[in-house]
C-alpha cells in the first residue's frame, strides 16, 4: 500500500502538483452538470456508485469517505489518519498479510489515503478481478477488527512518519501554516496527529470514531474500467448493500475567523523557507475557477510560471517556488511557497507582492489570457488519460455535487474565464494585508 496520506489536500505541494491538484482540477473547475457517459446508482444504505465505462483491461475502483482530520474531536487528533492505516490491518476474516496480498497476488495493488476532508482507498487491477477488488474494499471499510497487536505496530510506523516528516521543513511548513492562520481549528491540525495521542488511542476510540464519522451517506464508490453497469450494482449490492445505514448525525464546526499573523520559527536549516498565504474561496464559490487560474499562471508546475522564470531564472534566488489554492468545504487557503538563502527574504518578498499587486491593476491581455487557459486546458487533458488519477476526482465531485461534467465542459468553462474575472478575483484575494507570512529560519 501506498501512503500519500500526509500530504494536504491542496496544500500540498509536490503531492499536490503531481496529483490532488490535478483532481481538484479535473473536480472542481466548474459547477458540474450531468452526463450520460457516467452511470450512477443508489445503494439503500446511501451509498453512492458512479461508473464510467472505458475499453481497457486495467480496471481502477475505490470508495471515497467524507471523513477527514477536520471530522476528529478535540481529543481524536490523528484518529483518521491512523484508522485508515489500522484499515489494512485485519478483518473478521483476514489477517494483515492476506489484505494486502489480496489484490497483489493477481498483479494489482491498492492504495489509501487521508486528507482535511477526505478518506480514500482506491485499487487497480485487470478487469476479470473487479468483484475481488469491490469485496476486499467492503471488507476494510465495514469489517476491520483493529487488533491490538498491529496497533502497536503501527504507532511506531506513523511516529517514524511524524519524526521524518519533521525532517523536511519544505513539508512540514505547510501544517505549521495551516495551524496558524486555523487557530484552534481542526482545519489546522496536520494529518499525522501527535505522538503523545497516537499512544493513547485503543481499539475501542477507532470503532467508535468510523461507527460515527463513517457515515454511508457520504460515501461513494468510483469505478472505472471495462465491466457492465448492471453487473456492477450487483457486485455493490452484494458486498456495500449489505451493510446498515448509517446517516450523519451531526456538521462540521464551520471556520469564521480572520487572521492575519506573521511568524518566525528558528530552525537549523541550510535555506529559509517562506510561505506568504491568506483565506481563499470554498468548494461551491464559482469564483474558484479564475483563482485555480491565477495560482497556475504565478507558480503551477509549468516551468515557466511567472513567478519561477522572475525568482529562479531571472534572479536566481529560489530553486522551488509554487503556488497553491486549497478549497474546502466552507473556506479555503491561497498561498506561496519558496526556499531562498536567508539575505534574499526581503527581496524574494518584495517581488512577489508586486507580481500580485500588478495582477489586481492590469487585465491580463488577450494573448496572456489565451496562454493561461491553454496551458491548464493542457495539463487537466493530460492527467486525464491517466484513469487511475482521474478515478477519485470523478469520486470526489459526485460526492460534493451529486453530478459530474465531462472534461469537454470543464473546457469550456475554463475557455469562458474574462480578464475582468481574473482581476477581480485579483482584488479579492491578493489583499496584503490580509497575508499571513511564516517563514522557518
Amino acid at each position: 500500500m501506498k501512503e500519500h496520506d500526509k500530504v494536504k489536500p491542496v496544500s500540498v505541494h509536490a503531492f499536490l502538483h503531481e496529483f490532488l491538484m490535478l483532481n481538484y482540477y479535473l473536480s472542481l473547475v466548474s459547477l458540474p452538470k450531468f452526463y450520460k457517459l457516467y452511470n450512477t446508482a443508489l445503494l439503500n444504505n446511501g451509498i453512492r456508485i458512479i461508473h464510467k465505462h472505458v475499453d481497457s483491461d486495467v480496471a481502477h475502483c475505490g470508495i471515497i469517505i467524507n471523513t477527514g482530520t477536520r471530522d476528529e474531536d478535540f481529543n481524536q487528533h490523528g484518529i483518521a489518519h491512523f484508522t485508515e492505516h489500522m484499515l489494512f490491518k485485519g478483518t473478521k476474516k483476514r489477517r494483515a498479510f492476506h489484505v494486502l496480498s489480496r489484490m497483489e497476488d493477481v498483479g494489482g495493488e491498492i492504495d489509501a489515503w487521508t486528507t482535511k476532508e477526505e478518506t480514500a482507498i482506491s485499487a487497480s487491477f485487470l478487469h476479470e478481478f473487479y468483484e475481488r477488488a469491490i469485496e476486499l474494499i467492503n471488507d476494510v471499510i465495514f469489517n476491520s477488527t483493529f487488533p491490538q497487536k498491529e496497533m502497536e505496530k503501527e504507532r511506531e510506523v506513523i511516529i517514524d512518519e511524524i519524526n521524518s516528516y519533521k525532517d523536511s521543513p519544505a513539508e512540514s511548513i505547510f501544517d505549521d501554516f495551516e495551524d496558524l492562520i486555523y487557530p484552534g481549528h481542526s482545519l489546522g491540525r496536520n494529518i499525522l496527529g501527535t505522538k503523545k495521542l497516537l499512544e493513547k488511542y485503543t481499539d475501542k476510540d477507532i470503532i467508535r470514531f468510523t461507527s460515527e464519522k463513517y457515515n454511508t451517506d457520504q460515501m461513494v464508490f468510483c469505478s472505472i474500467g471495462n465491466i457492465k453497469f448492471e453487473k456492477l450494482v450487483k457486485y455493490c449490492e452484494k458486498y456495500f448493500g449489505s451493510n446498515p445505514e448509517n446517516l450523519r448525525a451531526y456538521k462540521r464546526i464551520a471556520f469564521d475567523g480572520n487572521v492575519a499573523v506573521t511568524k518566525t520559527v528558528k530552525k537549523k536549516t541550510h535555506q529559509a523557507h517562506c510561505i506568504l498565504g491568506t483565506y481563499a474561496y470554498p468548494f461551491n464559490n464559482p469564483k474558484r475557477l479564475p483563482l485555480f487560474l491565477l495560482a497556475n499562471m504565478l507558480a503551477g508546475p509549468g516551468m515557466n510560471s511567472r513567478l519561477t522564470m522572475l525568482l529562479r531564472e531571472k534572479k536566481g534566488i529560489s530553486y522551488n517556488i509554487e503556488a497553491n489554492y486549497s478549497p474546502y468545504e466552507d473556506t479555503g487557503c491561497f498561498n506561496i511557497y519558496y526556499g531562498s538563502d536567508k539575505e534574499n527574504l526581503e527581496l524574494a518578498n518584495n517581488v512577489i507582492f508586486r507580481e500580485l499587486d500588478s495582477l489586481k491593476t492590469k487585465n491580463l491581455g488577450p494573448v496572456q489570457l489565451s496562454k493561461i487557459k491553454k496551458q491548464l486546458i493542457g495539463q487537466i487533458a493530460i492527467g486525464s488519460e491517466i484513469h487511475s488519477n482521474t478515478l477519485l476526482s470523478m469520486g470526489k465531485t459526485y460526492l460534493i455535487y451529486n453530478q459530474i461534467e465531462t472534461l469537454k465542459e470543464t473546457i469550456k468553462e475554463i475557455e469562458s474565464v474574462t480578464a475582468a474575472q481574473i482581476a477581480e478575483v485579483a482584488n479579492e484575494i491578493f489583499d496584503r494585508d490580509k497575508f499571513s507570512t511564516l517563514i522557518y529560519l
